[in-house]
């Protein structure tokens, strides 16, 4: 009898023992950098690993690609290599990785996905080495006192660490703005307005100009009807609204105007204290204080020019529009929440100021079911999820509104003057309101008009959203957190009005 179980028990010891030793070399080999690479064999993810600092380490040793994408072994390395694997070979077969965006893939909240905040840990034990920057020993604090909430990954302050992003900047972006006017002709003096008409506005000491469309005034119905697709129950009820004329810029502040007021302002914004760190609150001068440099590159990579000014507070926006005041001497500020769905809506009443039904926009993911004629119409007039490489676009490639304003339902959302609630129109009792300026007191602010990463339903003119200040400044490490500059909010931009009053110039509503 023992010798029955001896020779059943022996074979079955070794095969298993086998079994063992050959799943221990299957995980060794599919962990090796050459075999991940032979799946992602997008040249991008290779390259742009070598070029990173996990790659060419002082220490000499080199980061492998399971290191970061996987867990720890015994923290559900098992289960994680498991899934992984068996998602990237179906992608391997069923998806062509020509077609692959790298730079979307590589924006922070995509890759959150994909790197492992205890694989980060385990390496990197000591987040307070000898050789840290005061900087780092603020944002490594931070860190710990948060308690490393989802949203707070190690890779939001090192996103270039496993893989190498040009023009990214980490820490203090202290030479952020630094663009040279030598070579352009710069105005001395804003526009003369002395008609209630179109002007292009000319910013002095820059060599910056934009466009400023004449709004007539007029009345219409804000908000939206109870039937109409994806409609909120902050969308109404609806209110009768008369507004007066007044100028609305033709396009989003762009990184080139943001810039001018950067260049003349920032040194104002730039203050330390004993210990040489910046001061968020700098002193008011008679010029208007300016913001600090960003701690990061606010552009996120995406390029400056005429795309969309970004990252910046709300704050930072209104400071624009009284430095904007004070150097063309004009009144220019944020638009009013219903100047602002008034001009989108540009004498429509429909949920866009174009043609189409937000059902079948919104399912223009699945390009099967859309006629050329439903696509091209929508992408014609809007940046936004389905047309956008996932970031800001210029302004350009898109047709203007009936006022001839662009991108007022996307690219980016825009800051409105008004304090948020979600029953602001409820809160009117007058037949028709005249130029209503919103709640007198709030906590957040109205957000108008979707983004590069909305979905169509989101891009309708009565939709309202509303910033989220603490959300937006979760990953910011300084202490005090920046008045100037959101560290999670790419989103956003705002477009200037200028009031049509005495201070535009000797003009006449004649046109």
């Amino acid at each position: 009898m023992k010798k029955k179980i001896l020779i059943w028990f022996l074979p079955g010891l070794i095969i298993g023992m086998l079994l063992i030793l050959g799943a221990g070399k299957l995980i060794r080999v599919t962990s090796t950098n050459e075999f991940c690479m032979s799946c992602h064999i997008h040249p991008l993810a290779d390259n742009s690993w070598k070029r990173s600092v996990h790659y060419e380490t002082r220490s000499g040793v080199r980061t492998a690609c399971v290191e970061c994408h996987l867990p720890p072994k015994g923290q559900g390395y098992l289960w994680a290599k498991t899934t992984t694997g068996l998602r990237d070979l179906y992608g391997y077969l069923f998806k062509d990785s020509a077609s692959f965006d790298w730079e979307a893939k590589s924006r922070l909240d995509v890759a959150r996905g994909h790197v492992f905040e205890s694989s980060c840990i385990h390496c990197h034990e000591n987040l307070f080495p000898l050789t840290l920057t005061k900087e780092g020993e603020d944002a490594h604090l931070y860190y710990n006192q948060t308690k490393k909430p989802p949203d707070l990954h190690c890779i939001n302050c090192h996103l270039n660490a496993g893989h190498y992003i040009e023009g990214y900047t980490h820490g203090t972006n202290s030479t952020f703005g630094l663009v040279s006017s030598a070579a352009k002709e710069l105005f001395t003096k804003p526009t003369v307005v002395t008609e209630f008409k179109s002007f292009t506005e000319q910013i002095p000491r820059s060599s910056v100009a934009f466009n400023m469309m004449a709004i007539p005034g007029g009345t219409f119905r804000m908000g939206s009807p109870l039937d109409e697709p994806f409609r909120k129950s902050n969308e109404g009820p609806r209110i009768n609204v008369e507004i007066s004329p007044f100028f609305m810029a033709e396009i989003e502040v762009t990184w080139d105007e943001y810039l001018a007021f950067y260049a003349q302002t920032a040194a104002e914004g730039r203050s330390t204290d004993t210990e040489g760190l910046r001061s968020q609150d700098a002193l008011e001068t008679d010029a208007i204080s300016g913001a600090t440099p960003p701690y990061g590159q606010p552009d996120q990579g995406w390029g400056l020019g005429q795309r969309p000014a970004i990252s910046f507070t709300y704050h930072a926006a209104e400071t624009y529009c009284r430095w904007l005041s004070q150097v063309t001497g004009k009144t220019y500020r944020l638009p009013t929440e219903a100047e602002w769905e008034y001009a989108c809506r540009g004498g429509t009443a429909d949920p866009y100021f174009f043609p189409g039904d937000p059902n079948r926009f919104e399912k223009s993911g699945l390009r099967a079911r859309l006629s050329k004629n439903d696509t091209t119409v929508i992408n014609s007039y809007v940046v936004y999820r389905e047309n956008s490489p996932t970031k800001t676009q210029t302004p350009d490639i898109v047709k203007p509104n009936p006022f001839g304003l662009k991108n007022m339902l996307g690219n980016v959302a825009e800051f409105c003057s008004d304090w948020y609630q979600p029953d602001a129109y409820s809160r009117y009792d007058e037949e028709t309101i005249r130029d209503p300026q919103g709640p007198e007191e709030g906590e957040e602010h109205v957000v108008r008009g979707g983004s590069f990463m909305s979905s169509a339903g989101s891009l309708r003119s009565a939709a309202r959203d509303y910033t989220r200040t603490e959300a937006w400044m979760m990953t910011d490490p300084q202490m005090p957190k920046s008045i100037w500059w959101y560290s999670d909010c790419f989103h956003v931009g705002f477009r200037v009005v200028c009031e049509f009053d005495s201070k535009t110039g000797n003009y006449t509503t004649e046109e």
